[in-house]
């Protein structure tokens, strides 16, 4: 029977209906495997994955293929957004044997959940050279029934190969210095498309956390061509199709290398990362009083409504993401994309003959179509002179658009992303004076720590406010972590600080490697036992654990408290130290331990200001806010309230900032002009 009912994952319920008899990946259904004597086929997936919904419509529901699947198989569907440990270590696998990896993940494993063959979408036809589905299982069942010793081996050589790969970064003799950060950045500049901006080709992907870390580059250099490929990458996508012209929020990827045709899903990890790399850049290149707001503001803004409008759960947290698909009949496969193309006809039914022929030159809406069927993705790459008459037709285009059909939302709240989106809402939230920002951040971090942390340990996903039974990993701590301390700075709140510090101190019980100092698991010392614990230092769609981290134990050494302060500082630097050989031999995966270690070369920075009403921010916060570079702790508070705020007194009773770069401090100023003179010198 298939046991997927009451799942906690949305997509493992989309598989609810299937006549294959899945189960969770369970200790019960790995017995059942060895009691049957039958190979595991592990199929992996995510709610909002196009080709996992074309696989499921093709194989799934097809009941020969069932029949096929449950004779000769125990059957096992894994949300790879609510077990990042299992998706890792299949992945691996699948990459080792294909060269390539992707979802769905489609593996066969032995009842000890040793891999012995593994890939991707299997059609339900033979074509291309692949071969059906079907074909693929009857081949497997006869390898396993006659000639197991073929089996035998091909595991034991996988898992041997998965063990050797998790054995951790090597050591090299790299360090943190400003020579080796230039050498990165000039590194990933060499890759950047000289066209159509970004970094490589298509499909192109939102460089989301090298956007941060190049904007603190540029902040520590000042070099013309760091800000030129932040500004055009940023540019590009927020002008192209992978942007939502009309509600906001970024798409996974866009197909083409311009930045036209997105692949339709659009996740939380991603927005939330683009919206921290968009509000810095427009923290820091702001127009002038009365000019019009600059291009990475209104996105900044645009995606701030887009998390909270289309992503908000009713309990505060964030949805995982919308689907790229639209179902536009029951029971029908999803179209992508259905949701929201246009054709010029469609544009004049709604706005009329004027304004209809305005939008389409507008937002390059043609007859032939940049997508199917000659249909237009939205793009935007001027901005009309008439903004008003823009937003008019917007709004109206908005609510055309809300009654269609919509793609299906994974409501799943996943601790990790969260996270990233506490800080990215809370960062901006201070930059721009925006409080309903922190206070979102603040209503989610409420959440997480009421329902994601149970008996001091954080587990990964809840849905509908219940948290599932999956434990977290490194990221949700980490991430988790980084958001606290981000609400610490922004609302000057003690509270958020002794979460974070508790949290933190768990994790290094958990994740850390007692062999390697700086060295971390991404699965903790006391979770279920796979064939290997994986490890991965490789910052992808999310930054790596390890990365993570290390901006969680940089940001909490400089704010915390005297006891946890300098063991968090060591542990930071061992950690960047050996994520150095990451960003010595690989950059373009290195965007978040690029963002961590520029702010550790500088110390990290940090502005105490004495005040006796934070909540009323000053000239000073105001200008520590809006100069400081990236990764600077930045707190207000009145005297001795807080860790960085110990026996830093008001002068003359006026408020003051104290500016630190790691251990050494400057003397207290009372002006803004003498803390923009402080935070410029290096």
């Amino acid at each position: 029977m298939n046991r997927l009912g009451n799942a906690t994952s949305p997509y493992l319920r989309q598989h609810a209906g299937n006549p294959v008899h899945w189960q969770e990946w369970t200790a019960e259904a790995l017995g059942e495997a060895r009691e049957r004597d039958v190979p595991i086929l592990l199929s992996v997936g995510y709610a909002s994955c196009h080709w996992c919904h074309v696989m499921a419509h093709e194989s799934f529901e097809d009941a020969a293929t069932a029949e096929l699947m449950n004779a000769n198989f125990v059957c096992i569907k894994v949300d790879r957004e609510e077990r990042p440990d299992l998706d890792a270590v299949y992945m691996n696998a699948t990459v080792a044997m294909t060269g390539q990896g992707g979802w769905p993940m489609t593996c066969f494993l032995t009842p000890a959940g040793e891999p012995f063959y593994c890939g991707t979408y299997y059609p339900k036809q033979p074509r291309g050279g692949m071969p059906s589905f079907t074909q693929l299982l009857t081949a497997i069942t006869d390898t396993w029934q006659h000639r197991r010793g073929e089996v035998d081996q091909a595991s034991a050589q996988v898992t041997e190969a998965l063990q050797a790969q998790a054995a951790g970064l090597p050591d090299a003799d790299f360090a943190i210095t400003a020579e080796l950060l230039d050498h990165a950045v000039a590194a990933v500049l060499r890759d950047e498309d000289p066209k159509h901006a970004g970094f490589g080709g298509a499909p192109k992907f939102p460089p989301s956390a090298l956007l941060e870390g190049l904007l603190r580059s540029w902040e520590r250099t000042g070099a013309a061509n760091v800000l030129g490929a932040v500004h055009r990458t940023a540019e590009a996508m927020a002008r192209g199709g992978i942007y939502d012209q009309l509600r906001g929020g970024f798409a996974r990827y866009s197909v083409d290398a311009a930045w036209v045709v997105p692949h339709f899903e659009k996740m939380l990890y991603d927005n939330a990362q683009l919206l921290r790399a968009y509000a810095h850049l427009a923290r820091r290149t702001k127009t002038d009083a009365g000019a019009p707001e600059s291009l990475a503001h209104r996105v900044t803004r645009e995606t701030v409504q887009f998390l909270l409008d289309d992503l908000g759960t009713e309990q505060g947290g964030f949805a995982s993401a919308l689907d790229a698909d639209t179902h536009l009949e029951p029971g029908k496969p999803g179209v992508e994309g259905a949701t929201y193309v246009w054709t010029p006809a469609e544009l004049i039914g709604e706005l009329g003959p004027d304004d209809g022929a305005w939008a389409a030159a507008v937002f390059g809406v043609t007859t032939a179509g940049n997508f199917e069927h000659g249909t237009s993705v939205l793009t935007r790459y001027t901005d009309p002179d008439d903004h008003v008459r823009l937003e008019r037709i917007r709004d109206t285009l908005r609510k055309a658009r809300d009654g269609r059909p919509q793609p299906d939302r994974d409501d799943k709240v996943v601790t990790a992303w969260n996270g990233i989106a506490i800080t990215a809402l809370a960062e901006a939230g201070a930059a721009f004076d925006a409080p309903e920002w922190v206070a979102a951040a603040a209503r989610c971090a409420r959440f997480l720590l009421s329902e994601h942390v149970i008996d001091g340990r954080v587990r990964r996903a809840s849905l509908n406010g219940v948290a599932g039974s999956s434990p977290g990993v490194l990221e949700d701590y980490a991430w988790l972590v980084t958001g606290l301390l981000a609400l610490h700075q922004a609302t000057g709140e003690r509270t958020w600080l002794d979460d974070a510090q508790r949290l933190l101190d768990k994790a290094i019980q958990h994740f850390a490697d007692p062999t390697v100092s700086g060295s971390w698991f991404d699965t903790a010392d006391d979770a279920e036992t796979l064939v290997t614990r994986p490890r991965d230092p490789i910052d992808g769609a999310t930054p790596a654990g390890a990365s993570s981290l290390a901006e969680a134990l940089l940001t909490a050494g400089a704010a915390g408290d005297v006891d946890h302060a300098v063991p968090y500082r060591a542990l930071a630097a061992q950690t960047l130290q050996r994520g150095a050989v990451v960003l010595a031999r690989a950059p373009r995966s290195a965007g978040q331990w690029l963002t961590v270690a520029e702010a550790a070369l500088r110390g990290p920075l940090q502005v105490a200001i004495a005040t006796e009403a934070p909540s009323k921010p000053s000239e000073l916060l105001t200008t520590a806010r809006a100069t400081a570079p990236g990764g600077t702790v930045i707190l207000a508070a009145p005297p001795n309230s807080a860790p960085l705020l110990a026996d830093r007194p008001l002068l003359h009773g006026e408020p003051a900032a104290y500016v630190c770069r790691g251990t050494v401090c400057d003397l207290p100023v009372a002006t803004a002009a003498e803390l923009r003179a402080a935070l410029e010198r290096p």
